[in-house]
């Protein structure tokens, strides 16, 4: 069952607060319900549709084996969006963006092949025949990996949709989701362009509550969809 938070609960996380009115991205109009102190406010109404959607798509997406991709590399937004995508057994990129993450995406399995062998190389002593120097090497390598594709170490094919908390700041992931025809639901503040994703989520994607809230319904519509499939199956 999707849960929906309610419009007081959005309220109290600040979804509502959007950017400077100087700002504003012209076809994010139509869900800014006013202006207040020089700040757009988003129509919390408007959330919920968004809401209601996106997770309507979420919960069939995954009842039907589709795996999604939680992205957020912003400061405020990394460990949320990891631990949603963790919580419910989703991959997630929280670091640098690797271009060619879905165009190219059989670069990405061998990158996260590599990861593998230096990790099970590691964990059996196999480094110990190497010098220190050596050492050193592979571990900032596997640390580095670990960056860019650790969250994403099981994904063997494209995912079936992604989640992204700042489309801005997540351009080459949209550009690239939407070149391979990979739909998107991400939550879209009034500085971004909503029609670049399949499922807006009207909401302020920079405060560290609004981005909670909104991350972590996703998270829990996955979990109970994976969960119903599993007794389902059962």
């Amino acid at each position: 069952m999707i849960t929906i938070p309610s419009l007081e609960d959005l309220l109290n996380k600040g979804v509502h607060f959007g950017h400077q009115t100087s700002k504003r991205y012209p076809k994010a109009s139509t869900y800014i319900y006013t202006q207040r102190n020089g700040v757009h406010i988003i129509d919390l109404e408007k959330t919920v549709e968004g809401l209601k959607e996106a997770l309507s798509f979420v919960e069939k997406k995954v009842k039907a084996g589709g795996v999604i991709l939680f992205i957020g590399s912003k400061k405020q937004a990394r460990q949320i969006v990891k631990q949603a995508a963790l919580s419910c057994g989703m991959p997630y990129i929280v670091g640098r963006w690797l271009g060619g993450t879905f165009t190219n995406f059989e670069n990405i399995v061998k990158l996260t092949k590599r990861l593998e062998k230096l990790i099970k190389d590691e964990e059996q002593g196999a480094w110990e025949v190497y010098t220190k120097k050596e050492q050193v090497t592979f571990r900032k390598e596997k640390e580095k990996l670990l960056e860019t594709v650790g969250g994403i170490s099981q994904m063997k094919k494209l995912p079936q949709a992604i989640f992204v908390v700042d489309i801005k700041k997540e351009k080459t992931a949209v550009t690239e989701a939407n070149k391979m025809g990979i739909p998107i639901v991400a939550m879209t503040d009034t500085n971004v362009n909503p029609e670049l994703v399949d499922y807006p989520i009207p909401a302020n994607d920079d405060a560290i509550k609004s981005i909670e809230v909104i991350t972590g319904a996703v998270a829990e519509t996955a979990k109970e969809a994976t969960q119903a499939t599993i007794q389902k199956s059962a």
